[in-house]
């Protein structure tokens, strides 16, 4: 069995178009520390809920775990603890028994796990190619058609074929 690892914003829940709105958001353009503070303070319970689901992820997941194809976990970078309690607290309302990781923003995703031969699904491209240098798979999630150098993927359940 593959070690599956799928990352949260931008694949489980739609808050990467939240976060980054141009109402809100302070920009990529300002010190690393005043974006730190942004995403520390946001206020998450207003965007991990129901509403934000992505391509009917809490169910794709649900058909991935009953495939019994993989090691399943939630690998998700998070800013701050409150963060990750709400991440956590969200997943379980839907699974009863699932490893979720939360990673802090600061440390790369391929220090928290054992990548060599792991799938990482992530919407990020940078995510990935740290992952694939460290020996893992890496496939890209996206809402939209996209080219990369990534396999790419609109719906979780697309990995119960591919691997």
């Amino acid at each position: 069995m593959k070690n599956l690892y799928i990352d949260f914003d931008g694949v489980i829940l739609d808050t990467i178009t939240i976060l980054y709105d141009k109402k809100t958001y302070i920009g990529k353009d300002k010190p690393y520390e005043e974006q730190e503070k942004y995403f520390s303070n946001y206020p998450w319970e207003n965007i991990v809920k129901d509403e934000n689901i992505l391509c009917d992820s809490i169910n794709s997941i649900k058909k991935i775990i009953e495939s019994n194809k993989f090691n399943l976990a939630i690998l998700t970078h998070v800013n701050s603890m409150k963060e990750a309690i709400l991440k956590i607290n969200y997943l379980k309302k839907y699974f009863d028994d699932i490893t979720i990781i939360p990673c802090p923003k600061k440390i790369s995703k391929t220090k928290m796990v054992h990548t060599r031969d792991s799938i990482l699904v992530d919407d990020y491209s940078g995510n990935l190619r740290e992952w694939v240098s460290e020996g893992g798979i890496g496939v890209k999630f996206s809402q939209y058609e996209e080219s990369c150098e990534f396999p790419v993927i609109n719906n979780l359940t697309e990995l119960i074929d591919m691997f």
